[in-house]
């Protein structure tokens, strides 16, 4: 941009402009400021010594005149410095104005004209323009600076989305393949990819496809299963690096048909890790390069790559939890078969074999009486067999363990008779599925002992907490109570045991106290943190 042209003033015009400091640009009231009163006092100062030298030429001396002269020749030298350094000053210093309003104005590309000023004033245009370069100059790097960083920000937030997005999918499935089925869909619609894949490392070395989004099935059929060292899948899950490659050629020379229908542009491998340990990996297949989504994307997919190890361990252990808490419950039901059916079984069979001895012998009377017995042993198996179809039926309640015990608490009561009262002092209790089962049981054990061998008329259950995270159960009845010196009677101390056996896998504390004649009273004291081993707490 040129400058505007400066307007020609008149002498008298810009000797007003100068001694007016509110007049014009503040360079010029600087300059005004320094130079009026100085000028004025040297004109007066002139004015005074002609007046003199007039009055005293009346004296018709020689040195009057000569002052006269001398002071007449020096106004006008006076006279003529103030009309030059009007002149010559003004217009350099009106286009230094107007050059620092174009750069206030935002216009740091303006320049002054060398011709003008470094005529009055040599060098100093260029040594102005250099310092508007180098405004010029900064203003670019900064403005370059802060799109930069604008730009770093704007990919930060969307990874800061995508991990987001990705951690919210893992944390609302429960079982592998839900979660894997999930996690591909977001992956796949967050990175606009064509096709994805998730393998785990199986445990004979192999790389095993366990999901996948846009594959045909022959496709997914021959990569079922991959060795580590044919492909660039293996080559990540034993590297732990993240590999990407032109195309996916190299994928058909391992599987023998093209992994595509069209080839895309990029093939990424990124690994799957759970503390460092490389549990497989997950592929994306982009029709655009990857560094389209910015330079820092390499370390956005292995962070996706660590929260999915993360899921994917989490989902296993689950998977192991539950197939133990079968196992167990299996274990379990087989020993209470055993404790109870089973002795049945074989009792009878001993009355069998003394029935039939009897009826060689001819012994109708004693026959008689096996047969009652025999009646009476069945009828007994019957009942626990009912029992225990009634135990393994029993199901928790899918509001929790107060309501299931609330449940149970009100059948037990109609089927026996036996005024059963609940009282719950700690509201909500929050327990791992397992640990909600096994106080389950033991209520349900000490039920059933109750009904079998108490005789009582009352009984009542209690759940209180202690602290917000220990607990007591008290499960006491008005009953016969246990009497040491007395033989147990049949399933009595097997009903105790597997209480007992049941507050290990709780990790709690069980005490039994009873006294003939004076009921039973069982206290349990468990955490609701597994792991946790705790001391007895006595009812207060």
């Amino acid at each position: 941009m040129r400058l505007q042209p400066v307007t020609s003033l008149s002498f008298w015009q810009r000797l007003r402009n100068i001694s007016n400091p509110a007049a014009g640009h503040p360079l010029f009231a600087r300059i005004g400021n320094r130079l009026f009163w100085p000028v004025v006092a040297l004109g007066l100062s002139l004015v005074a010594l002609i007046i003199t030298a007039a009055i005293s030429l009346q004296e018709n001396t020689w040195l009057s005149g000569v002052l006269l002269v001398s002071s007449l020749i020096a106004a006008g030298a006076l006279a003529l410095l103030l009309y030059r350094l009007i002149t010559r000053a003004h217009r350099p210093l009106d286009e230094i104005s107007s050059w620092a309003s174009q750069l206030r104005q935002g216009n740091l590309s303006t320049r002054l004209p060398a011709n003008s000023i470094d005529s009055d004033l040599p060098g100093l245009s260029s040594d102005l323009n250099e310092l508007g370069d180098e405004l010029r100059s900064l203003n670019l790097e900064m403005s370059t600076r802060v799109r930069r960083h604008t730009r770093h920000l704007a990919r930060k937030t969307r990874s800061l989305e995508i991990l987001y997005d990705i951690a919210s999918t893992l944390s609302k499935t429960r079982t592998l393949e839900e979660l894997l089925e999930n996690f591909l869909d977001t992956f796949v619609q967050l990175f606009d990819a064509r096709a994805a894949m998730v393998r785990l490392v199986t445990d004979h070395g192999t790389l095993q496809l366990v999901a996948s989004r846009g594959l045909d099935p022959e496709v997914i059929e021959r990569e079922k299963f991959m060795p580590l060292n044919r492909c660039l899948c293996g080559q990540t899950a034993t590297t732990g690096n993240v590999e990407i490659q032109k195309g996916a050629d190299a994928c058909k020379a391992v599987l023998g048909i093209p992994l595509l229908q069209q080839d895309c542009h990029e093939f990424v491998s990124v690994p799957i890790q759970y503390h460092d340990q490389t549990l497989g990996v997950y592929n994306l297949v982009l029709d655009k390069p990857i560094s389209d989504f910015g330079d820092d994307l390499s370390d956005l997919l292995t962070s996706i790559g660590r929260h999915l190890g993360m899921a994917v361990e989490k989902a296993r252990l689950d998977d192991n939890a539950r197939r133990l808490a079968i196992i167990e419950e299996r274990n379990t039901i087989g020993n209470e078969l055993h404790d109870s059916l089973a002795q049945s079984l074989v009792s009878m069979r001993l009355h069998v074999k003394m029935l039939g001895e009897m009826l060689y012998k001819k012994d109708i009377h004693s026959a008689q009486m096996e047969v009652r017995r025999l009646h009476l042993a069945l009828e007994e198996a019957h009942t626990s067999l009912r029992e225990l179809l009634a135990n393994f039926r029993s199901r928790m309640d899918e509001r929790g363990l107060v309501p299931a015990i609330e449940d149970m608490v009100m059948r037990f009561s109609e089927e026996t008779g036996i005024a059963t009262y609940f009282q719950n002092e700690c509201g909500e209790v929050v327990l791992e599925p397992a640990r909600e089962i096994q106080v389950f049981r033991i209520i349900q054990e000490a039920l059933a002992n109750i009904r079998k061998h108490s005789d009582a008329h009352t009984a009542r259950i209690m759940l209180r907490s202690e602290t917000p995270d220990l607990h007591l159960l008290l499960i006491e009845d008005d009953g016969l109570g246990i009497n040491p010196s007395a033989p147990p009677q049949r399933g009595e101390h097997i009903g105790l045991a597997i209480m007992r056996e049941r507050a290990e896998r709780l990790n709690g504390n069980l005490q039994i106290e009873s006294e003939p004649g004076e009921g039973t009273r069982i206290s349990l004291t468990f955490s609701t943190t597994a792991g946790r081993h705790l001391p007895a707490v006595q009812e207060g």
